[in-house]
């Protein structure tokens, strides 16, 4: 059934977003360093790696440059499209073509690099993609604005992913395994809608019983 779905409004996405992914396949050939697509092995289903699809948002050696894997707010990384791809959740369109493939779902947990995942606790690591990895999830409204919250970790960035964020982070997605429905999926959609374009709701009061966040992240959340 799920997969059905995810075909299904995968193919309508892509017929409505193509207007859009023409111009913006245009404008990163003429801008930053000419990169359209942003290919980047992650964590998958059953802990497999596959390749996840992205619209070039950072300089092509992003990942061996500052923070890493990591990205702040305003990071000088960003090119100046990117920026505006980032914000808007545009960079996350190309990963369709990872629906279609099968590689990951509309919701569920994001698949993130080796060196993030190793940060979730181990028991996290079990558990965390007994289902596809998402475009979106409840992770990704909850953390949307994740870059902010690094950023105020001052001169320790990893430390406070690795110690705060990624447990949280971890237990977040266990929840979604144990509640997961139909109707939770579409809600999760939703609510990814919504905070696009209402970046400051707060959506945790959509849902019962969440994990509590640690206090140094709640006041962000």
């Amino acid at each position: 059934m799920k997969r059905t779905v995810d075909i299904v409004i995968s193919v309508f996405l892509l017929i409505i977003f193509s207007p859009l992914l023409i111009p913006v396949i245009i404008g990163l050939r003429l801008t930053g360093e000419g990169d359209v697509w942003y290919l980047q092995k992650r964590i998958g289903h059953l802990n497999n790696e596959f390749k996840i699809w992205k619209f070039a948002t950072m300089l092509r050696d992003s990942p061996s440059m500052l923070t890493g894997s990591l990205t702040l707010r305003d990071d000088p990384r960003v090119t100046l499209l990117g920026k505006y791809l980032r914000a808007t959740k545009i960079n996350e369109l190309p990963q369709i073509v990872n629906v279609l493939t099968g590689d990951m779902s509309l919701v569920g947990p994001r698949p993130q690099m080796q060196v993030d995942f190793l940060a979730y606790p181990h028991h996290v690591q079990e558990k965390i993609y007994r289902v596809k990895p998402g475009i979106t999830g409840l992770g990704s409204i909850i953390f949307r604005d994740e870059e902010k919250m690094i950023s105020l970790a001052g001169d320790s960035p990893r430390e406070f992913y690795n110690e705060i964020i990624a447990p949280y982070k971890g237990q977040l997605e266990l929840w979604y395994q144990e509640n997961i429905s139909f109707g939770l999926d579409l809600k999760i959609l939703w609510l990814t809608l919504l905070v696009v374009v209402f970046p400051k709701l707060s959506v945790q009061s959509f849902f019962k019983d969440l994990p509590e966040a640690p206090e140094e992240m709640a006041v962000h959340l």
